[in-house]
């Protein structure tokens, strides 16, 4: 039998944290999603100014992230390469950039998603914030 880590409420809370600090670095308006590797939202975080659109978004893209145990981008270039079918995907609706999974010891423990700026702008949120939970 295989063990595998587990985020905590504290992991979330550092990563919520790192996140915010990027974003308000760049002063992005953003909402932030931390979900665990079932795509179930452990945390969520709307900056002032965030678009109201983004608390939604931004928790499809973690939780797309963290069940395709890949980056949201996958699926962004995929359909953009003109395999419009994979729209029809069931579970998953955040295929934009932004989604990112966390991976700790080769296994995807959970992802973060971020919306409301550009979708590489929201990715750089998203691995600011794994990087604080590994740092």
């Amino acid at each position: 039998m295989k063990t595998k880590a587990v985020l905590t409420d504290a992991d979330v809370s550092k990563m919520l944290a790192a996140a915010k600090a990027c974003a308000n670095q760049n002063k992005w308006a953003v909402t932030i999603a931390i979900v665990d590797d079932g795509g179930h939202l452990l945390g969520l975080q709307r900056l002032d100014g965030a678009p109201p659109v983004s608390s939604h978004i931004a928790p499809a893209k973690a939780n797309t992230a963290a069940l395709g145990q890949r980056e949201t981008k996958v699926y962004e270039d995929v359909i953009n390469n003109g395999r419009m079918a994979f729209l029809s995907a069931p579970t998953i609706s955040g295929m934009l950039e932004g989604g990112v999974p966390i991976v700790i010891d080769g296994m995807v423990i959970g992802a973060v998603g971020v919306s409301g700026v550009k979708s590489s702008e929201d990715a750089e949120i998203a691995r600011a914030g794994i990087a604080a939970l590994t740092a």
